[in-house]
């Protein structure tokens, strides 16, 4: 290997390691524990293993298969992970719905079998005819829910009337850099002149770069994670608007009983009352104190607590399910955040009062 080709392979190879020690930053780390981080890590943790596949094959092109589609298994949950990490953040999920687990587990379980029914020893040409079309079509399938979902960003960014916030900057290029990076791959599986593997190895190595200097040069960071947050911050809506927003909303939970939406998003309140999610997110955390999770919770709990008193043939867990949690120990935790007891406890002294 010449001089070229040996900095090459290290600053590529340099680029996938130092992206399993930021995703692994993400995940266990980062101060405070948004979802957006957890899928930020996961994004970069399967765009590691893709990119080391790719560097390692290319500069030793004589590994054992399995390498190939250990890289190619890691590929297909790029895209899931690239849309939800932008999800949770423009609608401001820090608790993962249980229909987003059921469809990490659907492709989990999909892509699994297929290795196991049809690994790439075994049926090389199947997969690099089928599958892997296949999964990039997926990929791009998922790129293309992410712009939808960041439209808006991406117009500001575009757009010279209005100035985006660093945190809508810090989203937008994580998008385009994802987007360049699936651009090349796909170059290279169409067999374009000049495409090789390895060019998506550079752009993301170039990208990665990009992410780690924009983290060192922020002494805060946290903002970064929280689009509605970092531009209402400290801003509160006039107290009389405040006022017909507020009965608004309580009307409208009560009434529709929105809170027992499991899936229930800051977008979708904020339709129901026709504002923004932007205005909504203001008026929860600048005017009430508290955020959408805590807003929703606490009328899950008042209920809760109603049908605790009222009705004592119901598990704990029926009630919580009922109520909108999804997840028992979710119920427990905040259930005892709002009241400061158990459920089981305050089931109790229900009974005995």
């Amino acid at each position: 290997m010449d001089t070229s080709k040996e900095l090459l392979f290290f600053f590529s190879a340099l680029g996938v390691f130092n992206g399993i020690i930021l995703s692994v930053y993400f995940f266990f780390f980062t101060r405070k524990k948004f979802l957006t981080n957890y899928f930020l890590g996961a994004l970069l943790f399967a765009l590691s293993i893709r990119i080391g596949k790719s560097v390692f094959v290319y500069f030793n092109p004589t590994l054992p298969k399995m390498y190939l589609q250990f890289g190619l298994t890691a590929c297909f949950f790029i895209g899931p992970f690239l849309y939800y990490f932008l999800k949770s953040a423009v609608a401001e999920i820090n608790i993962m719905p249980k229909s987003w687990k059921l469809t990490l587990l659907f492709w989990a379980l999909f892509i699994g079998t297929i290795g196991f029914l049809y690994p790439y020893e075994y049926y090389p040409e199947l997969w690099r005819h089928y599958f892997i079309k296949a999964i990039y079509f997926q990929w791009f399938v998922y790129i293309i829910f992410s712009g939808f979902t960041i439209k808006d960003i991406l117009q500001k960014i575009i757009s010279k009337k209005h100035k985006a916030t660093p945190a809508e900057m810090w989203f937008g290029m994580l998008f385009l850099g994802n987007s360049l990076l699936f651009f090349f791959y796909f170059l290279a599986i169409m067999n374009a002149p000049a495409a090789t593997y390895i060019s998506g190895a550079i752009v993301f190595s170039i990208m990665f770069y990009l992410i780690i200097s924009i983290l060192l040069y922020r002494k805060k960071t946290d903002d970064l994670f929280l689009l509605n947050g970092s531009k209402n911050s400290g801003k509160k809506i006039d107290a009389t608007e405040a006022e017909i927003f507020t009965q608004k909303l309580e009307s409208v939970m009560n009434e529709k009983a929105l809170y027992k939406n499991p899936n229930l998003t800051l977008q979708d309140l904020s339709k129901e009352i026709n504002i923004s999610s932007h205005q909504l997110s203001q008026l929860l955390n600048n005017n009430l104190g508290k955020n959408f999770t805590s807003f929703v919770n606490e009328f899950r709990i008042k209920e809760a607590c109603e049908i605790i008193t009222s009705n004592d043939k119901l598990t704990l867990e029926s009630i919580g399910y009922d109520v909108g949690f999804n997840s028992k120990s979710t119920f427990f935790v905040a259930f005892k955040k709002y009241t400061g007891t158990t459920p089981s406890s305050y089931q109790n002294q229900a009974l005995r009062s």
